[in-house]
């Protein structure tokens, strides 16, 4: 039996190349949370990442030592049972950062048990497929970027091969971003898919206005239009417009997307594996989904996602990111994904197919 040995938490943080902007936050650095995990055997290593940590890098870290007194000795392919043993509800990953280190933990288990296998992930989860369509996510606020720069971007995403490309909202008033949108719709042409992503920046009756004036743009989804808790007003936006509505990445475990669902609060789910409780979870939530015939489009990492959408028969289109959004985009991992012809394929190396470039991240790394 193979067994686990030891447990890392590596962090790292450089600047963009100019600050980024959607509907509330402002971002002036990528963020980057690997979680490793040793074994008895020296080929077998299990690589993981965290979601975002960025205002509390030391308490990930304490978290992280806290969950290696749980796994040392534990067989890495009982999944189900570290799960279990890492997720104590009254004082541990309900939801916040704890359980963002448990989904970091649970994916780099299951990159070892895959890697164990010989398979690479998407297989050993159902291999529903081996490639997905991808949309390019961008079109944030920028200063000096108006409407001609915002045009551009879509354009040129377009140019790369993508069939489907992302916007946000929220930041200024309903009627400019109602422009911002018809300018991005001219820029792609009536063929390319559009989807508006707010990050919660609405009150629900603002929602229900944008979505009513952007409704003859032909919007593939609107993403993320009030606060994550709102099951009531996201519920009343969904019943209010034509355009289907997208929520879910700050969403933890499948509780959260059992009410979500029960709510019928939401057209197509996004759980994020780095968030809601790693690929264990996530599976979980994919089952719901499947018994309520909803849709899969997962948030962000789509060197993880690709995974885990080509896997199940539910699942849509891949989140992608390119260097507009990540100036160190093709220098973190070997490998790197692309999109072909408006599509992504899975890697067919066994496990995630995750190789950090340590050397190049190394200048990052966050002390802690």
């Amino acid at each position: 039996m193979i067994k686990i040995t030891d447990l890392n938490l590596k962090m790292y943080k450089w600047p963009r190349s100019k600050p980024i902007t959607n509907g509330l936050y402002t971002y002036t650095h990528n963020l980057l949370s690997i979680v490793v995990i040793e074994t008895d055997d020296p080929n077998i290593t299990g690589i993981g990442i965290s979601g975002n940590l960025e205002v509390t890098p030391q308490v990930g870290k304490h978290m992280c030592d806290h969950f290696k007194k749980v796994l040392i000795n534990l067989d890495p392919l009982d999944n189900e049972k570290i799960w279990r043993e890492m997720w104590r509800p009254k004082l541990v990953g309900r939801r916040g950062i704890s359980t963002r280190i448990i989904s970091g933990i649970d994916i780099a288990l299951w990159d070892i048990k895959a890697k164990i296998a010989n398979m690479p992930l998407y297989k050993l989860l159902g291999g529903f497929t081996n490639m997905v369509d991808a949309y390019i996510a961008g079109g944030y606020y920028e200063e000096g970027k108006g409407l001609d720069e915002l045009s551009e971007e879509m354009r040129e995403n377009v140019s790369l091969g993508a069939k489907a490309v992302k916007i946000k909202v929220g930041a200024l008033s309903i009627n400019e971003d109602i422009e911002r949108v018809k300018i991005c719709r001219e820029a792609i042409g009536p063929d390319v898919k559009l989807m508006v992503d707010a990050n919660n920046a609405y009150k629900h009756y603002e929602a229900i206005e944008f979505a009513r004036k952007a409704e003859k743009y032909d919007l593939f989804w609107f993403e993320e239009p009030v606060e994550p808790d709102d099951y009531i007003g996201q519920r009343e936006i969904t019943r209010s417009t034509s355009i289907p509505i997208a929520a879910g990445e700050n969403e933890y475990t499948r509780y959260g997307f059992r009410d979500m669902i029960n709510h019928r609060a939401v057209d197509i789910l996004q759980p994020d594996a780095l968030i809601m409780g790693g690929v264990t979870e996530f599976m979980k939530v994919v089952a719901l989904a499947q018994a309520n015939d909803l849709d899969i489009a997962p948030h962000g990492a789509q060197e993880i996602h690709i995974h885990l959408v080509t896997a199940i028969s539910n699942g849509i289109i891949l989140e992608y990111y390119r260097d507009t959004v990540n100036s160190m985009y093709g220098k973190i991992w070997e490998n790197e994904l692309e999109i072909k012809n408006g599509q992504v394929y899975a890697p067919d190396r066994p496990g995630i197919g995750l190789v950090p470039k340590w050397d190049k991240l190394e200048p990052y790394s966050i002390e802690t």
